[in-house]
């Protein structure tokens, strides 16, 4: 049995999707199979992959009508052959010792998801998001989302999951909405016995402004509150307690933009408002009480 599948939805990525597959060909751990699932891309991004596949047989190319990233990920998941599987962005990149590390973890610690930190960038800027600094291990729901940051950090990209596990309890990605991550990970943390946090590796994800999860709109802001609902209901009905109160996490965003420069962001919360200049510097700050 393969070690890890990895799961690479791409779509329109052919600046970044060199370096993030490079990083794939080139891991430490080589008994992988990367399976990309080019999402109706209509740019160079299918002529990229057919190039990696033809020099790397742990290569699996699928092609299909653009249906958006959950489906890319559900197909992925229904053909991965790994005894762990993990998922990365294409325009992101790891570090070459990355799964190695994480299934090495994972399997002296007998744990259902290894997960590690997560280093955010943008050109002439990096800054650690997320940080795993030594290995714990919990098969506690509240310590596992307390260590994974999670409700409000729900990235599935830095963590790998036992496969059967995934398959017993019938879990995928919620299909053609935003913030499917967040409905994901909760029940992953919640389904998945044991987590092993795995320091001194990173995934580097990367600030794409030109990003479909970059964009505002109304659909995505109800997303973003029907996925909070999601995840306070599923808490509620498996008595899951979150570190904050629900009323914590956002609900809605909007952004003042000016010749592609964010001049105002606004952040609302279930009880309060913040508002932040150039996206950065937090200047008013307005609380309700409900």
């Amino acid at each position: 049995m393969t070690k890890v599948s990895i799961i690479v939805p791409v779509y329109n990525n052919e600046k970044y999707l060199k370096e993030c597959l490079e990083s794939l060909t080139n891991q430490t751990l080589t008994d992988i199979e990367i399976i990309c699932i080019n999402d109706g891309s209509e740019d160079k991004s299918g002529n990229i992959l057919e190039e990696f596949k033809n020099k790397d047989d742990r290569f699996i190319v699928i092609n299909q009508e653009n249906q958006g990233v959950s489906v890319a990920r559900n197909y992925g998941l229904k053909i991965a052959k790994g005894e762990y599987v993990g998922f990365v962005d294409s325009d992101d990149y790891i570090d070459l010792d990355y799964y190695e590390k994480l299934y090495n973890n994972a399997k002296e610690h007998n744990a259902d998801i290894a997960a590690c930190s997560i280093e955010r960038f943008s050109p002439g800027r990096k800054r650690i998001h997320l940080k795993m600094e030594n290995v714990i291990t919990t098969d506690n729901i509240n310590k596992k989302l307390e260590l994974c940051q999670a409700p409000s950090k729900s990235y599935t990209v830095n963590k790998i999951y036992k496969k059967s596990e995934l398959d017993r309890n019938n879990l995928s990605f919620m299909e053609g909405v935003f913030y499917e991550d967040v409905r994901f990970t909760i029940r992953a943390l919640y389904y998945l016995k044991t987590l092993v946090t795995v320091p001194n590796i990173l995934y580097h994800y990367r600030k794409n402004l030109n990003s479909i999860v970059k964009t505002i709109s109304d659909k995505k802001n109800q997303d973003m509150i029907n996925a909070r609902e999601d995840v306070i209901n599923f808490a509620n009905e498996h008595n899951i307690y979150f570190k904050h109160s629900p009323g914590s996490y956002i609900i809605r965003r909007k952004k003042y933009n000016l010749l592609g420069l964010t001049l105002m962001k606004v952040v609302e919360y279930k009880t309060m408002k913040q508002y932040y200049l150039f996206s950065r510097f937090l200047v008013f700050e307005i609380r309700t009480y409900v």
